[in-house]
């Protein structure tokens, strides 16, 4: 590990033996300062560049055997295709409507043989967000959307389905990151081995 950056922990790991982690702090930046903001700057854009590069990050997942089994629908703020997506963004996503972008994240699973084709679209999908966090903007994945709607607006049919949407822009005026929490890292390791 790294040295001089954070503290670390010791817990037990797989055989009984001690392994060492790193802290937060140790992690690059890219993830360390993720986050997921709830509100977007509503007068921000998002160039097609970067929109660009966002697909180009996604283009680059890892997929089993190569099936790369994910498309998306990109529509940028005031383009024809946020016309027509907007009106499917409802309920407790309504939040997303300020989002220099908006991304349909949508998977074929029909045919897939491993069954592991939304593990793959969620591989893409984080790659486009990390991406996101590189060009200094920010993503949140959300699944409250009018699915039928928007899947008869933009001929989605099985194999293939839409499965999330994607937030992408600057964070609002005056939103900060609060309460990040996740599981001690000790108990990401299966104990019964």
């Amino acid at each position: 590990p790294r040295q001089g950056r954070g503290a670390r922990g010791r817990g037990e790991g797989a055989a009984g033996g001690f392994i060492e982690w790193a802290a937060m702090t140790d992690i690059t930046p890219l993830l360390r300062d993720r986050w997921s903001p709830r509100g977007y700057d509503p007068a921000h854009t998002l160039s097609p560049e970067d929109a660009k590069l966002l697909l180009e990050a996604a283009r680059w997942a890892p997929s089993a055997m190569n099936l790369q089994p994910w498309r998306f629908i990109v529509a940028l703020r005031a383009d024809a295709v946020r016309t027509r997506l907007d009106r499917f963004v409802a309920g407790h996503s309504d939040w997303a409507l300020d989002a220099s972008a908006l991304v349909v994240n949508i998977c074929r699973s029909g045919d897939d043989q491993l069954g592991v084709a939304h593990y793959d679209l969620g591989d893409a999908v984080a790659h486009m967000c990390i991406e996101a966090e590189a060009l200094g903007v920010h993503a949140r994945q959300f699944i409250s959307f009018d699915r039928q709607g928007l899947s008869r607006e933009f001929g989605i049919v099985a194999p293939w389905t839409a499965v999330t949407m994607t937030a992408i822009g600057r964070p609002a005026a005056g939103l900060q990151p609060s309460g990040r929490e996740r599981v001690d890292v000790s108990e990401l390791l299966w104990k019964d081995i």
